[in-house]
């Protein structure tokens, strides 16, 4: 046998695994996807394949940050989620009153440090609990963060009076909107 017949035997047998290294921090096809860093995705919601995805990928836990009778909510989606392996967290976000309490339970969940996907029907809420844990509690630049965050859309009146509160209650002097 020559040498190149070994080259390309050898190529052939590792590349699924070079694939399989690199797909952690591939963009998965989520709608709305932003990919904060390699510990936090945030996206709108996922379907059933895309968890399967999400678990071949690395992905250690989903919290979904909408209520699960929204229009394209996925039925049985904590069932489904933990088929996969996934450690489920449900936080139910009003649309139209985000609280204060409901971003603090969000990043205390976070600072587990698992791989997480945060999740609603459209990544609007999932977005804006994704910037403001970068920058509050990772210390990411506030303009990187924004750019990720109105890269799919510009947070509303009731969104941005959020934003500026919790950054407001967390220390953050200046409002970053």
């Amino acid at each position: 046998m020559t040498k190149p017949f070994f080259v390309i035997l050898f190529l052939l047998q590792t590349m699924p695994c070079m694939a399989e290294a690199s797909r952690g921090d591939a963009p998965l096809s989520l709608l709305n996807e932003i990919q904060y860093s390699s510990k936090l995705t945030t996206a709108g919601q996922p379907s059933k394949e895309q968890f399967r995805a999400l678990a071949e990928a690395g992905f250690q836990r989903v919290i979904f940050l909408a209520f699960s009778d929204h229009k394209n909510a996925l039925r049985n989606e904590d069932r489904i989620v933990r088929s996969e392996g996934l450690e489920f967290v449900h936080i139910p976000v009003a649309w139209s009153a985000p609280t204060m309490e409901d971003f603090n339970t969000f990043a205390a969940v976070m600072r587990a440090k698992e791989k997480t996907l945060v999740h609603c029907e459209v990544n609007f809420r999932a977005s804006v609990f994704g910037f403001l844990y970068q920058v509050i509690y990772l210390g990411t630049r506030p303009e990187e963060a924004k750019s990720l965050l109105t890269s799919i859309w510009i947070p509303n009146e009731t969104w941005e009076t959020f934003i500026t509160s919790v950054l407001a209650e967390k220390g953050f002097e200046h409002p970053l909107m």
